[in-house]
């Protein structure tokens, strides 16, 4: 991988890990339509630890105050109805489902999965469901002619159950382009959560699994000698830069704005990847490294 490649693929990955586009897709897809090698799992995972170290930084006050309030909670009864005490137990909970088939996929993760037909395929179809759960959060909001606006569920409102649901959606992540924020927000929208709510969560749900996952493929990588090191760790200081700002951008667009921009986005770009597959413009498996 050369500086250049690094420096591209870093900012891809900063610009779409927390926007509903799916990052790995746009890795994989940028590698396609420039020629370029596949980045392959393991380069998104440590990346990943980049736009990750903006989410702490960012939700510094709130992961302090979890975390504190957590770690009282085990040793101090009366903590355990604490949010923040609970939140870090949700968060714990929800990480669950990732992590176990995380490990359990990680061959078709980083192989079948990988085909740009599946790829192109999730970003229309999840790109549909986040359209549905869009319009369903809007309707809530707004009301209408004969029904009035219903109020929509806050992070206070957050259970075990939905704690999991929550999780389930974010690994549905795993398989490049679904979208990790796309598929946990949209499932808090059909959960009854508000924007914002089903945001912050499903930003804090990733921190454990995103790291676990990045230093998993670091270790990988360390005995297999075939990560390009250098670039691979400007593509993560990019990636953390570029990251931080779009945090900070989304949080303020969810709270007055509607996702269809980009469902109208993914859908176009998967229609399109599956038109140049189709005709034999661009392989299915462009750029893998190994065949």
């Amino acid at each position: 991988m050369s500086w250049f490649e690094s420096l591209i693929l870093g900012l891809v990955q900063g610009l779409t890990e927390f926007l509903p586009v799916s990052s790995s897709a746009h890795l994989r897809l940028t590698a396609a339509f420039s020629g370029w090698e596949d980045p392959g799992a393991a380069f998104t995972a440590i990346t990943q630890i980049g736009t990750e170290a903006a989410v702490l930084i960012y939700f510094r006050k709130d992961i302090g105050r979890i975390i504190s309030a957590w770690s009282r909670s085990l040793f101090d009864k009366t903590m355990r109805k604490d949010h923040d005490a609970q939140m870090g137990w949700l968060v714990i909970v929800g990480s669950i489902p990732i992590g176990v088939l995380g490990v359990t996929l990680k061959d078709q993760i980083e192989g079948p999965f990988r085909d740009l037909r599946i790829t192109a395929t999730m970003l229309v179809v999840i790109g549909i469901v986040i359209g549905i759960a869009d319009r369903l959060a809007a309707r809530d909001e707004n009301g209408g002619r004969h029904r009035a606006p219903k109020q929509r569920k806050g992070l206070e409102n957050l259970s075990v159950k939905d704690g999991l649901i929550f999780g389930l959606c974010q690994a549905c992540a795993l398989i490049p382009g679904v979208s990790r924020s796309g598929a946990t927000i949209s499932g808090g929208l059909f959960m009854g959560y508000k924007r914002e709510s089903a945001a912050r969560y499903s930003f804090l749900l990733a921190i454990p699994a995103v790291l676990a996952s990045g230093v998993f493929e670091l270790k990988d990588a360390m005995e297999g000698g075939h990560v390009a090191w250098g670039p691979t760790g400007f593509a993560t200081v990019i990636a953390f830069v570029t990251g931080y700002a779009v945090i900070a951008w989304f949080m303020k667009f969810i709270s007055t704005k509607s996702f269809m921009p980009f469902v109208y986005y993914r859908v176009a770009l998967g229609i399109a990847v599956i038109v140049l597959v189709s005709a034999g413009v661009l392989s299915p498996h462009a750029g893998e490294s190994g065949g």
